[in-house]
């Protein structure tokens, strides 16, 4: 082996060190002493890392990440995810299957007021945790009911659930624990002398409203919604096979009920039969196609109108303040649950496919349990 040779005075020189050439990628490293990585997409187009790195070793780790993301075939075009939220949002709403009238209503105005102004103009790839945590935050500070930003928080979810399985983005920011889930405040349940004190008070033309709605568990799409026809009082059942709702911009729409299991037909109180005879001899529209319900003018009802002019008025001069029309359907899925149905009957009389709320009527009270004592007695 021959000795390198020197002038006298000058020191040998020494080898550099060759770095192996990569097989994947390369790596470069800038003029501020940082560290660049690139790659060669699957579409072919050559990539930078979406950052620099402090060392080599990391630009490295980076490549071999990004290597075998690729040839697991999990690999996201980062281009793909520059689609501004706003625009993606609303094409996600056109494009859902089968939405009922209001549902497209609820998730545009969602979409409107509670997550365009933060996330509009934002590609989806840029929306990451924090900025989902702020949000949240943001609107609660802001006074926005819990249930409405449960409500703006779900519809956030699904769309950007969408937008992964489009391969748009990898993961889905939303991942706030129980940010989704709505805690509504209990609602009051009347007695059902109450309830006969709120139908004596009332218009005379909405006495059976008010009964329908608490003994049948009828939602008030539901009612406005009936025909003389849907009405068998020899057999003493109602049927729902539709419901008229008012819709922004379309005005009062005749919709399919809210779901396959809310077309039903529940048996009524014989205790109401007799009212229901007066109210379609006295103040129903003519024919079997005709309304069972309507207002002064002989017209459909427009649950602003009855809530503003009719129902405000009756609740205060019953003594039930803060009473809202729903809470009726409410007290008649209590009262049914009280009477001892079943959690099945409950689903079948309240018109839900899933258990979840009629085991909300299934919860305990005082007085059932003296009832379920009195039993035990008697065995």
């Amino acid at each position: 082996m021959t000795a390198e040779r020197t002038t006298p005075g000058e020191r040998p020189r020494r080898k550099r060190k060759k770095t192996a050439k990569r097989r994947f990628g390369r790596i470069r490293q800038l003029p501020s002493g940082r560290w660049q990585a690139r790659y060669p997409g699957p579409d072919g187009i050559d990539r930078p890392a979406p950052e620099t790195f402090a060392t080599r070793t990391d630009a490295e780790i980076w490549l071999t990440k990004k290597e075998a993301e690729i040839l697991a075939g999990e690999w996201i075009n980062p281009d793909a995810g520059k689609i501004p939220f706003g625009e993606y949002g609303r094409a996600w709403i056109e494009e859902r299957p089968n939405l009922r009238p209001r549902t497209v209503e609820l998730y545009g105005y969602l979409l409107r007021v509670h997550l365009l102004p933060t996330f509009g103009d934002k590609a989806l790839n840029e929306i990451k945790e924090p900025h989902v945590r702020r949000w949240r935050k943001h609107l609660l500070d802001a006074q926005v009911s819990e249930v409405t930003v449960a409500k703006a928080y779900r519809l956030l979810k699904a769309i950007l659930t969408t937008a992964v399985d489009d391969q748009l983005i990898k993961r889905n920011p939303c991942r706030i624990k129980g940010a989704g889930q709505e805690r509504s405040p209990e609602r009051p349940v009347l007695t059902v002398h109450e309830v006969y004190r709120l139908a004596e008070v009332i218009e005379p033309r909405y006495r059976a409203l008010v009964l329908l709605a608490t003994f049948a568990s009828l939602r008030w799409g539901e009612l406005a919604g009936l025909l003389r026809r849907d009405l068998d009082l020899e057999a003493g059942t109602v049927r729902v096979e539709r419901q008229l709702m008012q819709i922004t911009g379309k005005g009062l729409v005749f919709t399919e009920p809210k779901s396959a299991a809310s077309r039903r037909t529940v048996t009524i109180p014989a205790l109401i039969i007799e009212d229901l005879r007066t109210h379609l001899r006295y103040f129903a529209q003519d024919g079997p196609d005709g309304l069972v319900f309507v207002g002064p003018d002989n017209g459909p009802l427009r649950n602003t109108n009855f809530n503003r002019r009719v129902w405000a008025k009756a609740v205060r001069e019953a003594g039930l303040p803060g009473v809202r029309f729903h809470d009726l359907r409410h007290t008649g899925n209590t009262l049914a649950a009280h009477a001892g149905a079943s959690i099945r009957e409950l689903m079948e009389r309240m018109g839900h496919s899933s258990t979840r709320a009629a085991l909300i009527y299934q919860h305990s009270t005082h007085e059932r349990q003296r009832e379920v004592a009195r039993r035990l007695d008697l065995l």
